[in-house]
């Protein structure tokens, strides 16, 4: 197991969490502030964190915020001691695990460390790496809010309502919310309420009784039953009929059903996930759906951002989408050059993740070279993406890629992203010209010379090939 990190300028609080840690055979290290645990951070992970707010340099929110937006399931635990409101809303809000303030109890601190270890032990058995779903990969700070989410979620059987356009992932979300849960190990049960006949949805929920009906020649058990003790989600919740809002509120009030036709009560240990890409808000305000029923779905109210405000996600995606598609299909995996990628970073995605993985998926299929170039692309993605570019786009997604390097703490951020754009602009222009330097050079508006000495500091040097 790794090290617990204890993070403080304190000499003396760190002394007395050493001895105490060591005689609970619990392994751990100390900072005197947060910027060496942040460069440690580069050789190894710790198992806890348990840091202090203010200190020399970064605060331990600071850090805070700049170890989930790497590691998510890391529990932190803050200390301080100003025990204000505004610390304790600040490192919750954060993302802490729990907020201890000083002085405190050592061996109420010890405990709290325990119960931060058992989490994340119970995690990493039970979530294993967190990029495993497309959904929970990025590194947009509004991903890292779902992040959150989930982990704060792990031990809760609450209601959870995902808001977000079609094609954001939501059901992946849900089967993450269940396997992060108590109910891991009992069924998750999904089905889309949008997608089902009016008539024919009640009994797909409920179950029905033999001879309910012309043609129910058995008992079926439905959708609650089939969840029993796990989790059922209900996908686009915000188009079911409105007698079958009365019935789930029903059954989410007193926690009982019956099935079509029957007479028996059956209870329902279920916990329930809800979807939509719709405002119910407005739709109980049209009366089109229970206001009721939206107030008990909305106990906790997760919204998964569209693709195009997490366009910095964009590469990672699309790189694990070739990854999955080379694997399913069995064939050599391919690779995006840098233009192509900051190409699809500029685009919308109406689709949003689904949209891309379709995309990455028939890029596998028919894009003939192993080196994936933005002519390779289908053609309504090779301007626009179907989407009206803006001339100032690629500004925005150089700004987003910028604020995405300052917030990891990247270092020589602009050496980096010279030599992504001049290496952009030698691939395209060669690959205009076929190859051909000197047209090249020309057209780049700089000398062959240079140009031949900027292929070599790049590694260009199959670039015009």
């Amino acid at each position: 197991m790794k090290p617990v990190w204890i993070i403080d300028d304190d000499r003396s609080i760190r002394w007395v969490l050493e001895k105490s840690l060591a005689r609970a055979d619990i392994e751990f290290e100390s900072y005197a502030t947060a910027d060496d645990a942040l460069r440690a951070l580069s050789q190894s992970l710790p198992q806890v964190v348990v840091s202090d707010i203010r200190m020399p340099g970064r605060s331990g929110l600071e850090f805070l915020q700049l170890l989930h937006q790497r590691h998510p399931l890391i529990p932190v635990i803050i200390m301080t001691a100003y025990s204000d409101l505004e610390s304790a809303v600040s490192a919750f809000q954060g993302g802490a695990f729990e907020y201890l303030p000083k002085p405190f109890d050592i061996n109420h601190a010890v405990d709290l460390i325990r119960r931060a270890l058992e989490q994340s032990r119970r995690k990493a058995d039970a979530i294993g790496r967190i990029e495993v779903a497309a959904d929970i990969l990025g590194h947009a700070p509004a991903m890292q809010d779902v992040f959150r989410a989930i982990g704060r979620l792990s031990q809760s059987h609450a209601t959870v309502l995902i808001n977000g356009e079609s094609g954001t992932g939501k059901e992946l979300v849900a089967r993450a919310l269940h396997r992060h849960s108590p109910r891991a190990d009992k069924p998750f049960i999904a089905i889309n309420t949008a997608a089902i006949p009016k008539d024919l949805l009640e009994s797909e929920l409920f179950g029905h009784e033999r001879g309910a009906f012309t043609g129910a020649a058995a008992t079926r058990h439905g959708r609650f039953e089939q969840a029993e003790g796990g989790t059922l989600f209900l996908d686009e919740i915000g188009d079911m009929p409105s007698e079958l809002q009365t019935r789930l509120l029903r059954v989410l009030s007193d926690g009982n059903f019956y099935r079509v036709g029957g007479h028996q009560p059956i209870k329902a240990n279920v916990r329930i996930i809800t979807a939509t890409h719709q405002n119910l808000e407005d739709r109980v305000k049209q009366g089109l759906f229970r206001e009721d029923l939206f107030h008990r779905l909305n106990v906790i109210r997760l919204r998964l951002p569209p693709l195009r405000e997490r366009s910095e996600d964009i590469p990672l995606l699309a790189k694990y989408f070739l990854q999955k598609s080379a694997s399913e299909l069995a064939v050599d995996q391919k690779q995006f050059s840098e233009a192509t990628l900051q190409h699809l970073s500029a685009q919308e995605f109406p689709g949003n993740v689904r949209q891309l993985e379709n995309l990455c998926h028939w890029l596998t299929v028919m894009t003939p070279s192993q080196v994936v170039e933005i002519a390779d692309l289908p053609p309504e993605w090779r301007n626009s993406g179907g989407v009206a570019a803006k001339p100032e786009d690629w500004i925005t997604a150089l700004a987003g890629q910028v604020d995405a390097s300052l917030q990891r703490g990247d270092e020589g951020i602009m050496d980096s992203l010279v030599a992504q754009f001049e290496r952009t602009l030698i691939l395209q222009a060669l690959h205009h010209t076929n190859g051909r330097r000197i047209e090249a050079a020309t057209l780049l508006g700089i000398g062959r010379n240079t140009l031949t000495r900027k292929i070599q500091e790049l590694n260009l040097g199959d670039a015009e090939s």
